[in-house]
């Protein structure tokens, strides 16, 4: 059975389960608020934040859980004890649990901190272009 296809944001959370999406509205507002004057998308089907043409960040909903991406080495290491509560699988994902309170500002700061490593990573492109 193919996956649903979304065209907004918007109507990606107005799919989910009341509770899902109300979780997820409130994970979404706290990455945004990380990533001031990004473009809400949808990528690869789920939503993101787009900021200087590039994605930042995504976040889903799953049945008991929700997921952040990319989480890379330095994010987490950055993040340090903040991520001991959650799952960490490693391979670029931190997930949350659906049920519990939401931690606005971990996932605020988890948007400023992605914005800035693409920020810097553009950086090193436009530099490597110059040479």
């Amino acid at each position: 059975m193919p996956r649903p296809s979304f065209d907004s944001v918007e109507a990606y959370l107005a799919a989910l389960p009341d509770d899902s999406r109300a979780v997820l509205g409130r994970v979404f507002a706290a990455l945004r608020k990380g990533v001031p004057g990004a473009e809400p998308v949808i990528s690869y089907g789920i939503p993101a934040l787009r900021a200087g043409g590039r994605v930042v960040v995504y976040c889903a909903a799953f049945t008991a859980h929700y997921s952040v991406y990319p989480a890379t080495r330095d994010l987490v290491e950055a993040l340090g004890d903040a991520l001991e509560p959650y799952e960490y699988n490693g391979k670029g994902t931190i997930r949350f649990p659906l049920a519990g309170k939401v931690p606005v500002a971990l996932l605020t700061r988890i948007g400023r901190l992605r914005a800035a490593e693409d920020a810097a990573r553009g950086v090193r492109r436009l530099a490597a272009k110059k040479k």
